[in-house]
């Protein structure tokens, strides 16, 4: 498009058309005139999930676009169209729970937008339960409040659009709801379109089992990450070492799909026992140890404890998945909770939750205050839990126990009697939430106690456990490379192992895009758990015995894994047992290239609760904003338009009554 303008006018027009010209030479084509017209707002959707008895979360009401005049909550005496509303962190919650109570207030809601804001400004936010995931307890007493703070928002149904927003989008539209509120009466006003159309609202498959015959979503799931240190000689037809379990989890859960970071819960735990496998792995006479270290990093935690119940599956069923390892020669399983919350008074305290009294807990218990005694300081205690608590708090570790009830564990957390953390599995569980000598102290305690158990409690040197140091360094840099953006996995230790999709790291477990596999298509795989297998592999192997292996080509060898192939292309050939274990419902089988879901067998209690979670499918997720005239505007023009085709008809019939005279009289 362009703009002719004469010498006589030029000098007139020419700061006018020289703004108009440049306007003019942007808008080549209409994607830009689009451009111009609307503004994309940067956030994070709530998104459809379903179940084997309905679905929860947010999706359109139809099939078509929500436009709706966006208005501030806290601004509006009253609500009387429907509206987008703009809300605070704190007000969204009780809001969901105003829309769920109110019929009559819900009917003019017709999109909610969240601002985003620091954590400090509030006491506490959890749309989780008071006891997650209870149905999957092994004790009875099930109304217990482990989270005093859940209001249980993230459960429930949702027929209208919810986004949380960034901090750029929040100023902007925070800007955006004060211009609606000034605007003159038959002015312009600002509206946001919200297309979170899902695919099972558009094929009225409204739970689990007939979306997943239809193909309108996909279960929900990933892969965990399993090793060994020193590496299992899986040439040899049984393993006699007894086994001790470190496990944790990586994935966390929000009310908004991409901002599940969980810092405290579960990423705390992570960082701690990924610090505490690397610490171990510079102690010297590993393959001289008593017992067998096995550390599992679990996925799909929380959505009904996918990982661990799985991983239990594929041992029973001695696939390659955990091939090396034997069930029967567990001795012990120490989960790492949430550990990361900051010290009290100068005082850092853990209390270890006990499945009950056995020689493997009671062991377990020694090793943890053996280990925080050879620390030397009086800042950081060891505590047993109180004994009114009902059992252990939901963990992985319930998985253990409903499979076998006499499983010895024991879960370490930062908290006694309820959770530290204010903010469990709400998008405020961030970087904030957390303090970084807190887990250096965790993750010391753990490498320092599973060095015990495996020595089996023999008497060590204090300098045998002074040797199992913690790079408080490693600890600071996971903090920034899996919490934050900045530089989030484009992190230089990230970077070494493999190349990721995204810098902004989020924890949602994601779902299965395919056959789930021990050697699954890395692409399908996601970043972090990628990460976890190669650090992990890394920290527990030996070097190859050829080293001049083609990785991956000719690392084929028994017992060898290829590390670090992603980065250059090439990777390193070591000796490692370290796996991927699918991590995806008990109920569900993938047969002729699409999910089936299984009858359920009693005799699995655990089976019998599970919910079969999966996640809606759809075309895309957008949020944006743009101007609308008012229609008392329209109709102001379309009266004006109708009054002067009337005045004009009525001026060409007196004109031609006039003009019809005067041509008689001559």
């Amino acid at each position: 498009m362009y703009i002719l303008v004469t010498n006589q006018a030029a000098d007139s027009l020419h700061s006018a058309s020289e703004t108009r010209t440049i306007i003019q030479a942007d808008l080549k084509s209409v994607p830009d005139l689009e451009k111009s017209m609307y503004s994309v707002i940067d956030g994070f959707p709530c998104v459809r999930l379903l179940n084997l008895h309905g679905e929860i979360g947010c999706s359109n009401p139809g099939n078509g676009k929500v436009v709706a005049p966006i208005i501030r909550l806290d601004s509006a005496k009253t609500i009387v169209q429907p509206s987008a509303l703009l809300v605070s962190s704190d007000e969204y919650d009780s809001l969901l729970m105003r829309i769920s109570n109110d019929s009559h207030f819900a009917r003019n809601v017709a999109g909610i937008l969240v601002k985003s804001e620091m954590q400090d400004k509030l006491r506490g936010l959890s749309p989780d339960k008071k006891f997650p995931q209870a149905e999957f307890s092994p004790y009875e007493s099930r109304t217990y409040q482990w989270n005093p703070n859940g209001s249980s928002t993230m459960w429930g149904t949702y027929y209208f659009p919810v986004f949380l927003l960034s901090q750029s989008s929040t100023a902007m539209l925070q800007e955006v709801a004060v211009k609606n509120e000034k605007r003159n009466k038959g002015s312009a006003t600002h509206v946001a379109e919200f297309d979170v159309v899902m695919q099972t609202t558009k094929a009225g498959t409204r739970d689990s089992e007939s979306c997943l015959r239809e193909g309108t979503c996909l279960p929900l799931g990933g892969y965990s990450v399993w090793s060994a240190l020193p590496p299992i000689d899986t040439t040899l037809s049984t393993q006699s070492k007894p086994i001790v379990l470190a496990v944790t989890s990586m994935d966390a859960a929000s009310f908004f799909r991409d901002k599940s970071l969980g810092a405290d819960s579960p990423v705390s735990g992570l960082i701690t026992l990924l610090a505490a496998v690397d610490a171990l792995s510079r102690v010297n006479g590993l393959k001289d140890l008593a017992k067998q270290l096995v550390f599992v990093v679990f996925t799909g935690e929380a959505w009904g404890y996918l990982g661990s119940r799985r991983f239990l599956v594929e041992l029973d069923q001695h696939s390659d998945a955990t091939g090396g390892l034997n069930h029967t020669l567990i001795e012990m399983v120490l989960e790492i909770g949430s550990v990361g919350k900051d010290f009290d008074g100068g005082v850092k305290t853990f209390f270890a939750h006990a499945t009950g009294v056995s020689s493997g807990t009671n062991n377990t218990l020694k090793a943890l205050k053996h280990a925080q005694q050879s620390l030397g300081t009086e800042s950081i205690k060891i505590s047993t839990a109180n004994s009114s608590n009902p059992g252990i708090p939901p963990s992985s570790l319930m998985a253990f126990l409903k499979k076998d009830s006499r499983t010895s564990g024991i879960v370490l957390e930062d908290f006694d009697t309820v959770f530290n953390n204010k903010f469990y599995h709400s998008h405020l569980d961030d970087l904030t939430n957390i303090n970084s000598s807190a887990i250096v102290a965790a993750a010391s305690i753990v490498a320092r106690s599973l060095y015990i158990l495996a020595s089996d409690n023999k008497e060590l040197s204090p300098s045998a456990l002074s040797s199992v140091t913690v790079n408080t360094s490693l600890v600071e840099e996971l903090l920034g490379c899996l919490l934050s953006c900045e530089p989030g996995l484009s992190c230089d230790l990230v970077k070494q192992y493999i190349l990721p999709t995204s810098s902004c790291p989020s924890h949602y477990v994601g779902v299965i895009l395919e056959e789930p596999s021990s050697t699954p298509y890395l692409g399908y795989v996601g970043d972090v758990p990628r990460f976890v297998w190669n650090f992990l592999a890394d920290k527990t192997s030996f070097p190859s015995k050829n080293d001049s292996s083609i990785c991956p080509k000719d690392c084929r060898n028994t017992g060898e894994s290829c590390i670090r192939a992603e980065t250059d292309g090439k990777g390193v050939c070591v000796i490692s047992t370290t796996r991927y274990v699918p991590a995806y419902s008990t109920r569900l089988k993938f047969e002729s290239e699409s999910w089936k879901v299984l009858p359920e067998n009693s005799s699995d209690s655990m089976g019998v609760a599970d919910p079969v979670w999966s996640e809606s499918n759809w075309a895309s997720i957008q949020l944006r904003v743009f101007l609308v005239q008012d229609p008392s505007y329209d109709y102001m023009i379309l009266f004006v338009g109708i009054g002067l085709t009337v005045l004009s008809y009525i001026a060409i019939v007196i004109a031609r009554s006039i003009i019809a005279k005067s041509l008689k009289r001559d």
